[in-house]
């Protein structure tokens, strides 16, 4: 009789011959877990003692292996090419179009890029006779750089709304792709005190860095009257213009950037406008979303930005290129000018003056003597290659925009920029901290 060996038993026997291997293979591999566990609970103890241990100085502080250091290049000056051009904007309300069309007619180049901005107040029909002078003058259909922007904003006094309307031309400006080098931001009641020949021709030998904006730390009174308190633009919500709204509760100063404040004027160079409007670095939209609530912020949201970047902190000319009058101590709005400040607007050496009242004699003095400009034409430059003679404008015909005659307007503004770019001048006020 065969023997019969229970399934059992063999089962048991089987078990024996792979169970050591098993129990073998088990231990290495909790010996291998527990070893790389261990390794890295030190290597991350170790590398919160010191993060300069495992990877160098030079790597953790080397800005090239960021991006914001590639995007932040802005190309260099081009400084000893043909003459630069600007791109102005132009903005006014209700009442303002014939002095728009006046101030263009004075400050008009075709080598320029001109915005007109006449805001939400203004009646549906004074905006359209604007456009059509826009539209039907023969120099602006030749050389195409006029625009007036169809769907206006309201603009409060006092408001951030100013500041969203500057940014609204700087971005149409910019996505023409249309080249210019510098932004100027003027209102109805500026007007030139050089012509574009002057002025361009000044601008032609400096470097085109350089951002002409009014500008200090020291915000004195303006700290507990403008960056404290808290207030609404009405503009931001409403059709009808108002006056701001204030909030019972009050806010502390920012501690992660400086407040800087200045004249609300200024001439800004492309590359810093890129870097306001595309915002490759999140500094100009934080800053923005501060001043949404600060009261008068065209006097500080730029000159804030530029002071706390690190690449425009040394680009900055303190001054705004304006002459402008205050009372002694100044009021909240600058004097009314007149004949009687002509000689000492003259004498500043300034590109632009305000304020000026409507159709104000010392207007034509201006155009007179120092633009040579006649009533209802361009003021003259270079490019003007038409007949002058039996009461015709010389401007009529547009010859070669390059050319660029300078006259004695140019001597008053580069004695004035000269100045401005001293070494005691120049070094000494940019974005200076007291």
């Amino acid at each position: 009789m065969k023997k019969v060996i229970p399934f059992t038993t063999g089962t048991s026997t089987m078990d024996r011959k792979w169970l050591l291997p098993l129990v073998a293979s088990s231990l290495v591999s909790l010996f291998l877990f527990m070893f790389a566990t261990l390794s890295l609970e030190a290597l991350s103890y170790r590398g919160n003692l010191s993060f300069a241990r495992f990877f160098s100085a030079k790597e953790v502080d080397d800005p090239e292996m960021y991006v914001e250091s590639k995007l932040a290049q802005h190309p260099p000056s081009r400084e000893g090419s043909s003459p630069p051009s600007l791109a102005y904007l132009i903005s006014g309300t209700k009442g303002d179009s014939n002095r728009m069309k006046r101030a263009l007619q004075a400050l008009y180049h075709p080598r320029n890029q001109y915005v007109l901005h006449l805001d939400l107040e203004a009646p549906p029909r004074e905006r359209v006779e604007l456009a059509r002078y826009v539209k039907l003058e023969p120099t602006f259909l030749e050389a195409g750089n006029v625009q007036i922007i169809g769907k206006p904003n309201l603009v409060t006094y006092r408001g951030p709304t100013m500041i969203a309307c500057t940014l609204h031309a700087a971005a149409i400006l910019l996505r023409q792709g249309k080249h210019w080098d510098w932004f100027i931001n003027l209102s109805a009641s500026d007007y030139p005190l050089v012509t574009q020949d002057d002025l361009l021709h000044v601008l032609s030998n400096i470097s085109r860095d350089l951002n002409f904006i009014e500008h200090t730390s020291d915000i004195g009174w303006k700290e507990f009257q403008r960056a404290k308190p808290i207030i609404i633009d009405p503009g931001l919500y409403m059709s009808k213009k108002s006056e701001i709204f204030w909030a019972t509760q009050r806010r502390a100063v920012p501690n992660s950037f400086r407040l800087f404040t200045g004249s609300a004027w200024v001439a800004l160079t492309r590359s810093f406008l890129e870097f306001c409007v595309w915002g490759w670095d999140n500094l100009p939209r934080t800053v923005l979303m501060y001043y949404t609530n600060f009261v008068s912020s065209p006097e500080g949201y730029f000159h804030t930005v530029i002071c706390n970047a690190q690449e425009f902190r040394n680009t900055t000319v303190d001054h705004d290129l304006h002459y402008i009058a205050w009372d002694n101590p100044p009021k909240q709005h600058p004097l009314s000018l007149g004949l009687g400040h002509f000689q000492n607007m003259t004498d500043s050496g300034a590109a632009f003056a305000r304020k000026f009242e409507k159709d104000d004699p010392v207007l034509d003095k201006i155009d007179k003597e120092l633009l040579g400009r006649e009533k209802d034409r361009f003021t003259p430059g270079g490019w003007c290659i038409g007949r002058s003679d039996e009461g015709r404008d010389p401007c009529a015909v547009m010859g070669d925009i390059t050319c660029i005659k300078p006259g004695k307007g140019a001597k008053r503004f580069e004695s004035l920029v000269l100045r401005l770019l001293t070494a005691e001048n120049f070094r000494a006020s940019q974005c200076a901290t007291h």
